[in-house]
């Protein structure tokens, strides 16, 4: 009986299959870190990252280069004029009505206009996502929502380092004990101190700091939570940051352009930065677009239909019929009464607007910096990651391909590889069996022998 046991034991532990475990992916957003910000501190976190992994020089957000456009990309492959959410305050032309960022994160209809983000097409196809205060977590989608999500609460400190670490713990949690298998997680700095004490301030050098203590609790929390050997984690940002000098002799305030009048203008969305958009009563768009198109020359004026294409803002409904963006170092008022030393949401081109990028993790090559790319290019990266199909999207995985291991695969995407480490492994399991299954038959025909031999001389 102990022989048959032992058989059974060993059947079922050699002649089981070698399963591979899916990989995750955790996307993390540093709001507002420009590509160059570890330049001028010591960041030996974001370098040793480099180093375990894979840098880019810089990648190049979308045109709007403000949060939730930017964040809502990352998350959907889409350029802001596809994926709809165009600008981090919800509006209303006819009611005249504004929200402000955080209130507009609860507008539902606002995010939830026909383009999936990556937690719900992860989900569909079987994985579970979770993101916490990623813009875009408050709302549903199709009425789904994320497995797990959290929203920040109103008047949330961005700062606050030690509730960093807590959410670090708090999403590495959801990976390991809950299984999920995509997170976004975001951070709002050093975006805050940018705007406040400029890019260039000691008040940002000190807050990069931060950020690099945080990767480097980011990526001790992923060891500590077991999550190593499968976790491929994401850090990027939404935009950079430029200085911007106040009370300029050159300044751009739009009541003082001489032929320009607000009583021309039916709607307007100007947010005291370097952007903003126009909606003209009837009958003045050309009157409106013709008195301030030359008339400065830091401002760039444009009819939607005539917008650059490589900032791909102008094929939605949402959009107002003038667009207007200022040089870095400018911005646009209706009132002077700016007070940041840094904005962004200027034009995506400018180098001020790039961001900084770093990947880590089982499905990425180590210590290879690879080419600027855009950041569209991120989300089909990452549905290759978790091998789910994506949605329709602007990117292209053959931006970010060359970062990834190198697997040998079939046309259907199987990794022949594995497959013949499985195979190798079940043939040897079942031989092995098969070697138990004799030698302990050969046992039991001898002892079965002895036995009969032994009672056939007590018999005599």
């Amino acid at each position: 009986m102990k022989s048959y046991l032992c058989l059974l034991w060993a059947s079922s532990i050699l002649g089981a299959p070698v399963n591979k475990q899916r990989q995750k992916v955790l996307l993390i957003s540093f709001d507002g870190f420009r590509w160059d910000y570890d330049h001028d501190v010591d960041t030996p976190n974001l370098d040793k990252m480099a180093k375990d992994g894979v840098k880019a020089p810089y990648v190049t957000p979308p045109y709007l280069t403000i949060t939730s456009p930017s964040h809502f990309t990352l998350l959907t492959g889409r350029y802001v004029e596809n994926h709809g959410v165009i600008h981090n305050m919800w509006f209303n032309t006819t009611t005249k009505l504004k929200k402000p960022y955080y209130q507009t994160q609860f507008v539902n209809e606002w995010w939830d206009n026909g383009t999936l983000p990556i937690w719900i097409t992860a989900q569909r196809q079987g994985l579970k996502a979770g993101s916490l205060h990623f813009p875009g977590t408050a709302s549903s989608y199709q009425g789904e929502n994320a497995m797990k999500k959290e929203v920040e609460p109103g008047l949330y400190n961005y700062k606050n380092e030690t509730a960093w670490r807590v959410n670090t713990d708090k999403v590495m949690g959801w990976l390991r004990h809950e299984d999920l298998d995509f997170v976004s997680l975001y951070f709002g700095e050093p975006d805050g101190v940018g705007h406040k004490y400029g890019p260039d301030s000691p008040q940002r050098q000190e807050m990069v700091k931060q950020v690099d203590r945080t990767v480097g609790y980011i990526r001790h929390s992923a060891e500590q939570h077991g999550l190593t050997d499968l976790l491929n984690i994401i850090i990027t940002a939404d935009h950079g940051m430029s200085t911007v000098v106040r009370k300029r002799p050159d300044d751009i305030t739009l009541y003082k352009i001489p032929g320009f009048s607000f009583s021309d203008i039916s709607f307007y969305l100007l947010d005291y930065g370097p952007s903003g958009m126009l909606l003209p009563k009837p009958g003045k768009l050309e009157k409106v677009y013709n008195t301030l198109k030359g008339v400065h020359p830091h401002l760039h004026v444009y009819k939607k239909e005539e917008m650059p294409k490589h900032l791909h803002f102008a094929k939605n409904d949402r959009i107002l019929p003038i667009i207007l963006w200022a040089d870095p170092g400018y911005l646009i008022n209706h009132l002077p009464v700016q007070f940041n030393k840094g904005e962004h949401g200027f034009d995506n081109q400018e180098m001020d607007m790039k961001v900084f990028f770093r990947a880590v993790g089982p499905a990425f090559r180590k210590n290879l910096v690879v080419e600027p790319f855009e950041s569209v290019n991120i989300y089909p990266l990452m549905c290759h990651i978790l091998g789910i199909q994506p949605e329709v999207n602007d990117g292209h995985l053959n931006a970010t391909k060359c970062m990834l291991v190198p697997k040998t695969t079939t046309s259907k995407g199987v990794d022949l590889r594995q497959n013949a480490f499985t195979g190798l492994a079940a043939v040897t399991g079942f031989l092995a069996v098969v070697f138990i299954v004799a030698m302990s038959y050969k046992i039991f025909k001898k002892k079965s022998k002895s036995e009969r031999g032994g009672n056939m001389d007590e018999i005599f």
